[in-house]
C-alpha cells in the first residue's frame, strides 16, 4: 500500500453508553465486525448476527473475553423472514430494548451483464437489498413505540459505475432509496434512518474475491492513495448511531477518499 498511512485507532468515548444494538453480517473482520467492536468500545450492548454460524460464535467468544456480558450472537440469514423475525425477538428477549440497528449484510460478486445469470442477479439483490428491507421493516415494527436509529450500509457504487458490478450497484442504489423513503415514514416514530456509502474498505474476504490488479486500481482512485480500514467506516456508523447526528435522517454519508 502506498500513499498516506492509516491513522491511529481512535479510542471510545462512551457515545453509545446504555444503548442496545443489532448488527447483521458481523461475524468477520469486515465492516460489521469492526462496527460491533466500536459499539462495544462506545458502551453499547451488542447482538451480533451472521449467516456463518461458526465464525459468528468465534467472534462472539473473542469479543466476549474483552467485553464480558455485553455481546450475544444469534445466527440469521437475512433472506429468510422467519430468521429475521427471530433475530429481533431475540434482541428484545436478551436486552429488553432495541435502540440501534445496523444493516450491514450484503453480497457482491463480479459478472458482466451479458453473462450474468438470473440466479447471480437475484442472489445479490435478495441479500443486499431485500435483506436490508426485511431488517428495516422488522426494526421499525419494534421501534415505533420507543424510537431508535437505523444505519444501512450502502456503497459508492450506488452512485458510480463499475464494470461487472451491475447487480451490486443496483442493490446498493436501492439501499440508498430505501433509506430515504424509510426515513420519511419513520420520522413520526422518532426513528432516524441513515446510510453510509464506503468506497474501498479492505478486509480478508475482499482480498480473497478481488484480484490484486483490481485492488491496486481501486486503491489508486483514492485521494489518500490507500484503502479505508474497516474501523474507519465503523466510526462513521458510530456517528450516525449517536446523539451527535440527532438532526440527520434520510442521509447517505459517503465514507470515501475517491477523487474524480
Amino acid at each position: 500500500m502506498t500513499g498516506v498511512e492509516s491513522p491511529e485507532y481512535v479510542p471510545g468515548h462512551g457515545l453509545l453508553r446504555g444503548r442496545t444494538a443489532v448488527i447483521t453480517a458481523a461475524a468477520g473482520a469486515g465492516i460489521g465486525g469492526a462496527t460491533a467492536r466500536r459499539f462495544l468500545e462506545e458502551g453499547a450492548r451488542v447482538l451480533i448476527s451472521d449467516a456463518h454460524t461458526r465464525r459468528l460464535k468465534e467472534h462472539e467468544a473473542e469479543l466476549g473475553r474483552e467485553f464480558p456480558g455485553a455481546v450475544t450472537a444469534v445466527p440469521c440469514d437475512v433472506t429468510d423472514e422467519t430468521q429475521v423475525t427471530a433475530l429481533f425477538e431475540a434482541a428484545l428477549r436478551e436486552h429488553g430494548r432495541l435502540d440501534i440497528v445496523v444493516n450491514n449484510a450484503g453480497l457482491g460478486g463480479t459478472s458482466h451483464l451479458v453473462d450474468m445469470t438470473d440466479e447471480q442477479w437475484t442472489r445479490v439483490l435478495d441479500v443486499t437489498l431485500n435483506g436490508t428491507f426485511r431488517c428495516t421493516r422488522a426494526a421499525l415494527r419494534r421501534m415505533r413505540e420507543s424510537g431508535g436509529v437505523i444505519v444501512n450500509n450502502a456503497s459508492v457504487l450506488g452512485w458510480r459505475a463499475q464494470a461487472g458490478q451491475a447487480h451490486y450497484a443496483a442493490a446498493k442504489a436501492g439501499v440508498m432509496a430505501l433509506t430515504r423513503c424509510a426515513a420519511l415514514e419513520a420520522a413520526e416514530y422518532g426513528v432516524r434512518v441513515n446510510a453510509v456509502a464506503p468506497s474501498l474498505a479492505m478486509h480478508p474476504h475482499l482480498a480473497k474475491v478481488t484480484s490484486p490488479e483490481l485492488l491496486a486500481e481501486l486503491t489508486a482512485r483514492e485521494a489518500f492513495g490507500r484503502y479505508a480500514e474497516p474501523w474507519e467506516v465503523a466510526n462513521a456508523i458510530v456517528f450516525l448511531a449517536s446523539g451527535y447526528s440527532s438532526y440527520l435522517t434520510g442521509e447517505v454519508v459517503s465514507v470515501s477518499g475517491q477523487h474524480p
